[in-house]
Order: structure tokens, then sequence, then C-alpha cells
């Protein structure tokens, strides 16, 4: 016991020393004008098409709750996280994103190769949210880019739609993440989309309906889901703002229209439903709650110092 006490302090104290090493000006030397260079290439891309946001957000969260954020989801090879099963739904354009905003970054020669495709998607992220209408947050910078990105690393590293809550909190908790912050993180779904099949059991099986699925919404899902629908197919996470980031997920939750049986969960379990009614009544509460999520979710086992690189491309390491 007292070993695995230990163990437990030094791996606290290992994570505290690097994300201590990330700070809001860390390029004010070599690229002061990151921040805007990123945001406008993000606008821009943003405006082509909005699935930009979903798209980079999922991408981050992602890339953080495998490896750390370190940009390893980026990394293509054959063996590559992005191939692997959990990732294969992550849209092109979250890549792209980073991809445009690194271009830019390198087209100006005081910044060129000198900011981190982990920093570039943290601030990318930071971007598209605002951009959605949620809150905009200072980003702590630093990062390095990690050199490995495999399969296997993505195995049981990532929530699945059909968790209950003791399974997000326990994964959420080994990220330094707590209940609070892991409801709010949920509440990036108030943007984006999912593929029919990752929802289906809920509408379709042999004892009906989900009993926790709003019966009308139900329905309506299996108007735009027949069972032999095709595959690309995907329904808005947000049956009602999904082009807005706001707080509307969680008064969905409070009408059972939470499209995953582990969004729902936080309503229907006594023990969250708390912090969703707070959120559901409060936009300012989850802005300011998601926020403190999402900067604790980017020193997720970060690279810094003289750990990882700064890749001059963002697809592979140097």
């Amino acid at each position: 016991m007292k070993k695995q006490m230990l163990c437990l302090l030094f791996l606290t104290l290992f994570v505290a020393s690097s994300y201590a090493q990330l700070r809001q000006n860390f390029y004010r030397n070599t690229c002061p004008n990151v921040e805007s260079i990123v945001k406008s290439a993000v606008t821009k891309k943003f405006r082509q098409t909005f699935v930009t946001a979903p798209a980079t957000l999922r991408l981050f969260f992602h890339d953080c709750f495998v490896r750390g954020c370190d940009a390893s989801v980026l990394l293509a090879n054959a063996n590559a996280e992005k191939d692997h099963p959990d990732d294969l739904s992550l849209a092109g354009d979250g890549f792209d994103t980073v991809i445009k905003a690194k271009a830019a970054l390198d087209s100006n020669p005081s910044c060129r190769n000198k900011v981190s495709c982990a920093d570039i998607l943290a601030l990318a992220t930071r971007d598209v949210v605002a951009l959605a209408g949620g809150p905009s947050y200072s980003v702590e910078l630093g990062r390095r880019d990690g050199r490995i990105s495999t399969k296997r690393s993505v195995q049981h590293s990532l929530p699945h739609p059909d968790f209950k809550l003791d399974q997000l909190n326990t994964m959420f908790a080994k990220h330094g993440l707590s209940q609070t912050d892991m409801i709010a993180l949920s509440g990036a779904h108030t943007l984006g989309f999912s593929h029919c099949s990752k929802f289906s059991s809920r509408i379709y099986s042999k004892k009906g309906i989900d009993r926790t699925l709003n019966r009308q919404y139900a329905l309506q899902l299996r108007h735009m889901c027949p069972l032999k629908v095709d595959p690309r197919i995907a329904i808005n996470m947000d049956p009602t703002t999904p082009r807005t980031f706001d707080n509307a997920y969680y008064r969905n939750l409070q009408q059972g229209k939470g499209l995953f049986s582990s969004d729902q969960i936080l309503f229907t379990d006594r023990r969250s439903r708390p912090t969703v009614n707070q959120f559901a009544s409060s936009n300012n509460a989850f802005n300011q709650a998601f926020v403190t999520a999402i900067t604790k979710l980017g020193r997720v086992g970060v690279l810094t110092g003289n750990k990882g690189e700064i890749r001059r491309d963002c697809t592979r390491p140097n």
C-alpha cells in the first residue's frame, strides 16, 4: 500500500512538473503573433464549413486522452492512432484545420517550425469553440509533439456511447479530471453529429425503445435512421441548437433527448443530475466549468522542455 502511495505521489509530481512549464506567453519571443495567425486560419476554415468546429474540438479530446496532448493523433503511419476503429469517425476537417493553421504559421519567417502541432491544435480548439458561440479563454502553451502513434494505445482509452457514470468517472479520473469536469466536457456534444450505428441499440432492440429515451425523439431517430440506413448518414448530437455552442445539451438531457446512453446517464443517475440541472439553468455556469475543464484537459500527458519535438510536418515525426 505504501509503495502504491509513493508511486501515485511520484506520478502526480511528474504530471504537475510537466504542465507547470506551460504558459500563455510561451511564444512571445519566437512567434509573438501565433494566436492571431492561428485564429485567422481557423476562422477562414470555419467559414468554409461549420464541421470545422465539432471536428477540431473532438480531435483535441481524442488526442489528449491517448498518450496525452502531443498531436500524436495527427501522425500517419501503417499503425497510427487515427486508424483505430474508435478514431475512424474523426472528421477530416479537424485534421485539415491544424494543417491549414500550420501552413499559415510557416508562411511567416519568424514562426516557421517554431510552434508545435500540439499547441496549434489547442489554440484551434479554443478558436472553434468561440466561433460557434462558446466562451473564449486563454490557452496555456509550450507543448511539444510526440513521435509515437499506435493503434494499440487507443484501445480502452476513449469513452464509449454505452458507458455508465462509474465508467466515465473512472476514465476521466485517470487524467486528473473530476466528475464536474467530465460533465462539462460532455457538453461539447452540443456540437457535432453521430452515425446511426453508435446509438441504434437504443431505438432498435428486442425490448423496444430505451426507456430513458424520450419516445417522440426516439421515433424521430427511427425515421432518420431506418434499420438498413446508409452507414454514412449522421445525426446531430443536439437536436435543438446543433450549430451553437451553448447549454441546450443539458436541457435536452432533462427531456430524455441525450443521443448516447453515456449522455443520458448524466441525468438519470442521481449523483450527476444536480450538475446537469445547474448547467441547464445557467449558460454562464456551463461556460465557466467548460473553460476550467478544457484547460485541465490541455495539460494531460504533455511533453515539455527537451521531451518530444516540434514537427516540421504535423503528419509525421521529424
